[in-house]
């Protein structure tokens, strides 16, 4: 069985039936883990995760956290992969990029992780890249849109999901067609915040839509006020959203008591979910860019695949967070099955970039010893009325 992620024992306490079955469930949850080597045991191979489980921004790591940890505890109830069971050992980092590097030193050199998975954010994550890029080590999945994860090319980053430009052309196509006089922009100020920001910025001058105003937040703040009075006074028909769910939730409900009549629309990275469950009833009508097929729907295998698995560990709520977790975990699974019983770090890079549009059930991702850009699906959804999505 596997360790339980900080800040996850509360997590899954507000969010799994209190049964029998799931007391089970829970309790190999919290079972102690074997050490690894760098060429883990037979009995482990060991992934190293940091990621925020306590914060401000908790709920975006325990999403995605929870939906990996389901994927490999169904690899690992049916025997694992090649004969060995997967060890996913997360570290709290708080969204913190100080906590992420000594949560990544350890990872590499004393629990010998043979990959990093699943940092969120973009600040975090370009933080552990140096660590991983001098340990020969794979940093697979970084919950991040940034540009700097794809270019320059590094051998050692494998992202799953559309980058902030993909997104950015996607709503501001969708824009386009409404004629709106232009559009404001709130965002993070920080290395996630300015690369959204320019992303949204360009891919609205493609289209001709006015950038009318922009307006910063430091990371972890809420006090909105300053930047609601910027983007009121430009009235834009559109806001566009480029921070944490908790700043955003705080802008919208601001920017709403104040008589903003018009539309706000989000990049992926604020956590659908996490932000209607943060607005609550101020949530519907709220646009959000998704990087992963929608979670309530069981049109494609994968889709399929996740609702089965996350109902049988007694997760009744569904999340784009957790979808994105359990997508991410599927495709490593697969790069370690090629990389075979002996797996090490640079094992695991070659069989990654031999998946050539490998089908994770209704999605393709191709990874090459030239691009390691996994993903570029995007689609829209909208906060519909009692926080359920729509798309």
């Amino acid at each position: 069985m596997f360790l339980i992620a900080p800040g996850q024992r509360a997590y899954l306490s507000r969010f799994l039936v209190a049964s029998s079955a799931i007391s089970i469930f829970l309790s190999s949850l919290f079972a102690p883990s074997a050490s690894a080597k760098e060429v883990a045991p037979p009995e482990a191979i060991v992934i190293g995760q940091s990621a925020p489980f306590s914060g401000p921004s908790a709920q975006l790591g325990n999403d995605f956290n929870l939906g990996a940890r389901t994927y490999f505890q169904m690899v690992n109830d049916n025997g694992g992969v090649n004969g060995r069971r997967i060890e996913l050992r997360a570290k709290d980092d708080a969204y913190d990029p100080q906590r992420t590097v000594k949560n990544t030193t350890e990872l590499i050199e004393e629990d010998h992780a043979v990959a990093l998975f699943g940092y969120v954010g973009t600040t975090t994550s370009l933080a552990a890249v140096p660590l991983a890029t001098a340990a020969g080590v794979a940093l697979f999945a970084p919950v991040s849109g940034a540009e700097a994860f794809r270019r320059p090319f590094n051998r050692h980053v494998f992202t799953m999901r559309a980058g902030d430009r993909e997104e950015s052309e996607h709503i501001t196509g969708q824009l386009s067609t409404t004629g709106i006089n232009g559009i404001a922009i709130f965002y993070q100020d920080d290395a996630y915040g300015k690369d959204g920001l320019a992303a949204m910025s360009a891919a609205a001058a493609k289209r001709k839509i006015p950038l009318l105003a922009t307006a910063a937040i430091p990371r972890h703040s809420t006090e909105v006020t300053p930047a609601a009075k910027a983007l009121l006074d430009a009235k834009p028909h559109t806001v566009a959203l480029i921070s944490s769910y908790g700043s955003s939730a705080a802008l919208i409900k601001e920017m709403r008591k104040n008589g903003f009549p018009g539309q706000f629309v989000s990049l992926s990275f604020v956590g659908g979910k996490p932000l209607a469950d943060t607005l609550g009833t101020e949530a519907s009508g709220v646009i959000i860019s998704e990087v992963v097929p929608f979670p309530w729907s069981e049109a494609t295998p994968l889709q399929r695949e996740y609702a089965h698995a996350m109902k049988k560990a007694g997760v009744p709520g569904f999340s784009f967070g957790s979808m994105e977790g359990f997508l991410a975990a599927k495709t490593l699974v697969e790069g370690l099955r090629r990389a075979g019983h002996d797996v090490t770090r640079a094992k695991l890079i070659d069989a990654l970039e031999s998946m050539n549009q490998w089908d994770a059930g209704g999605l393709r991702v191709s990874f090459s010893p030239t691009d390691h850009t996994g993903s570029n699906f995007v689609e829209m959804t909208m906060i519909g009325s009692g926080g359920k999505f729509v798309h």
